[in-house]
């Protein structure tokens, strides 16, 4: 916790890390700060004292948030799922801000690698249809997990975190989620390197563990307009709800960086955006077959 000091008064701050605000708000919370300082300076050489105005101050900057939006998908075809996830990361999230993005798969399906080679990757799975990513990682199995994406905008903290430490950070944030609805997990020390190339036969380091065994990873991108995270929980541990997990990821990410969350469903003319490039990106064999 630290403490701003105006003369004899005190105000306690919250942890950095606590509030991850754009710029905006920052710039924001600093004038009107500035302006309250100025004011209770003048308060108390006059006489009337601060403490109404240092409160006010101690509020505005308690009160400060962020807004991440939530977007629960549902289930939709596996192009599709792809090109939603690009459009977020073109656009930065949405309106500036993250994106928390929960999707299905509309039927059995298998994601790759940006940088992996068809060839090899239809020989590790029997399931069809396959498509591919435009983040790295492995071979991904998509019949029974739970989907997701973060995207956050450009400049945000997310994305100024090189890639092992927004890996780490994601996976950090998943395991306090399920240790809210009691579920024990952890973060793997060190890598496995049983199975390269296939995401959910051996581990990375920072992947989550349940019971020693790999229950979720990811693969990134980041650009100059943000970053993607494409994860997946796969098995889900036994009992657990989805739902309950979903608001244990909400909750968490409020209690920990002061998130306020808004739902988000996408327009008519952003969906179109999404499916040209399903159509012209990721049903393209020629973009399939690339490596």
């Amino acid at each position: 916790m630290r403490r701003l000091t105006f003369g004899d008064y005190k105000i306690s701050l919250l942890p950095d890390n606590w509030v991850e605000a754009s710029s905006r708000r920052i710039s924001a919370v600093i004038g009107s700060a500035g302006w309250l300082a100025r004011k209770s300076h003048f308060a108390a050489s006059t006489g009337a004292g601060p403490p109404h105005c240092f409160s006010a101050l101690a509020c505005l900057v308690l009160l400060v948030t962020e807004r991440w939006y939530y977007w629960r998908s549902g289930p939709l075809d596996p192009a599709f799922n792809m090109a939603a996830d690009e459009i977020l990361l073109e656009d930065g999230g949405n309106d500036g801000s993250p994106v928390f993005r929960s999707y299905e798969w509309s039927l059995p399906a298998a994601s790759f690698g940006y940088s992996q080679r068809l060839e090899e990757v239809e020989t590790w799975t029997a399931l069809r249809p396959l498509v591919r990513r435009c983040t790295g990682g492995g071979l991904v199995p998509h019949d029974a997990d739970w989907t997701y994406a973060v995207v956050v905008p450009a400049g945000h903290a997310w994305w100024r975190l090189r890639a092992s430490e927004s890996y780490c950070r994601l996976h950090e944030w998943l395991r306090r989620a399920f240790g809210h609805i009691q579920v024990q997990t952890e973060l793997a020390p060190v890598p496995d390197p049983t199975g390269p190339g296939r995401c959910f036969i051996g581990a990375e380091e920072s992947d989550l563990l349940h019971g020693g065994r790999k229950i979720a990873g990811a693969a990134q991108r980041r650009n100059r307009n943000g970053l993607l995270i494409q994860g997946s929980v796969q098995p889900p541990p036994k009992g657990c709800d989805r739902d309950h997990w979903e608001k244990a990821m909400q909750q968490t990410a409020s209690d920990g960086w002061d998130v306020a969350w808004h739902l988000w469903e996408p327009d008519h003319e952003w969906r179109m955006r999404a499916e040209r490039l399903a159509a012209d990106k990721y049903r393209d064999p020629g973009y399939l077959h690339r490596r």
